[in-house]
């Protein structure tokens, strides 16, 4: 198990550029299944989760060319099914939940697809229902198997319809979508997912030929068509890493420049870190983030304690709680974090608590925070990354604290943030990473 020594309490200073979205990446790899023609894609972020991703897909069949770290071209001109019953498929899917958004393509173009129960973090229930009602809607037959805990979705002939979706799951929405792209007849999903990651994926399948219409709405209208061709398609920055670097600054005092962040598409998040009281200023499709000694908290009008919540697009993304979270220890104020999406996201709050934090965890669901406004700094900790979110605060927290930090079991983070420990040196951090 590797992990980071991090000596922490020193400013940092300078220019970052954010990966590819994470979350994005994981969609449109998964749609280059649609089409036996190549798709490049560009500003892939190179971390585990995708490049598992993509090792998958090329043991599935499809032709990889890496033109270079971030580039890759995908061919899946012809795929292998019966490599998706073996126990190799079953144990190397099921350590990846992003890969369940390949049932949709295969459902919609081969006319089956079988996959594992997912893994991926540990931070609560994840339900599937979504996807599988919808595929159902559109005429498929849904098995699973209990024992070896496998699903199954074959369809002779499926047909467009209109669902109204019981949640306005991101990965559902993805997976529905791109298995309405090529049935035949008109589809509309209502309750539909719009979050950035959608829109990426439904303007790079329009490019491959694909007729939807909505993109950016909770109501999205598809005609099917026969066959998709190839594309070239440029993933967006990752507003994750943007939040992450923003908190960052904030926490540790420091002045840092954040480079194309795609701000069109940041939606609320500048203006949630705002109403924490960090100053930050957009300069074109940079943010700067001014060193700050001291930043307080918003109370709402009528004086009462600010709340930051997560929610569907263009709500808050429930990605960047743990990261509002730890930014919260050393305001001034108080603030109460309301993760709804996830029972198990905030039990990462002992760690904190033990570096110095003053945190009430009300209950799975909702923490309350009394900033320290920096006259009480945290100090260093010998700590365990339970998932990737949670992984990058504790990193944030050790960056600010005082003394000497471990954190370990950092493949968690690696899963997520493409060489973030080289990246943080270049602003000046002292990090290290050490291998076991």
């Amino acid at each position: 198990m590797n992990s980071f020594e991090i000596e922490g309490g020193y400013r940092l200073n300078g220019e970052i550029i954010p990966q590819g979205a994470k979350n994005e990446a994981l969609q449109v790899i998964c749609a280059v299944l649609l089409t036996k023609e190549k798709v490049i894609i560009r500003n892939i972020p190179d971390i585990l989760d995708v490049n598992n991703l993509i090792d998958l897909l090329e043991q599935m069949g499809v032709k990889i060319n890496r033109i270079d770290r971030n580039t890759c071209e995908f061919q899946a001109a012809d795929i292998n099914l019966e490599f998706l019953q073996t126990s190799h498929f079953k144990q190397k899917a099921s350590s990846l939940r992003g890969s369940i958004m390949i049932m949709g393509p295969l459902l919609a173009r081969l006319g089956k697809a079988y996959f594992p129960k997912p893994g991926g973090d540990k931070i609560g229930r994840r339900r599937l229902d979504t996807h599988f009602i919808g595929f159902e809607k559109l005429g498929a037959k849904f098995n699973f198997d209990e024992k070896d805990i496998f699903y199954t979705v074959e369809a002779s002939q499926m047909k467009g319809t209109y669902m109204l979706l019981d949640e306005a799951s991101v990965t559902g929405t993805a997976n529905i979508l791109m298995a309405a792209v090529l049935t035949p007849g008109k589809t509309t999903l209502y309750n539909a997912a719009c979050e950035p990651y959608l829109q990426q994926l439904s303007k790079m399948m329009i490019s491959m030929g694909a007729k939807v219409s909505g993109v950016g709405s909770n109501l999205l209208s598809v005609e099917g068509v026969e066959v998709l061709n190839g594309c070239d398609h440029t993933i967006l920055p990752d507003m994750i890493e943007v939040g992450s670097f923003i908190g960052m600054a904030a926490m540790t005092g420091s002045e840092i420049t954040i480079k194309d962040v795609g701000l069109e598409h940041l939606g609320i998040i500048p203006l949630s870190f705002q109403r924490m009281g960090i100053d930050l200023q957009v300069k074109g499709d940079d943010i700067y983030i001014p060193a700050q000694d001291h930043y307080e908290i918003e109370t709402f009008i009528d004086g009462s304690i600010m709340t930051i919540a997560d929610a569907p697009w263009p709500g808050l993304t429930p990605d960047l709680l743990s990261v509002f979270l730890v930014v919260a220890t050393q305001a001034k104020g108080s603030v109460l974090i309301h993760q709804k999406m996830f029972e198990s996201r905030l039990f990462f709050v002992d760690k904190l608590i033990d570096m110095g934090a003053q945190i009430i965890l009300c209950d799975p669901h909702r923490a309350t925070v009394i900033g320290l406004n920096k006259d009480n700094s945290l100090r260093g900790a010998t700590m365990t990354s339970p998932d990737i979110r949670a992984g990058v605060a504790l990193l944030i927290a050790a960056l600010s604290a005082k003394g000497k930090s471990v954190i370990q079991n950092i493949e968690q983070i690696d899963r997520g943030y493409q060489n973030i420990d080289e990246r943080l040196r270049n602003l000046g951090a002292r990090i290290r990473r050490i291998n076991e």
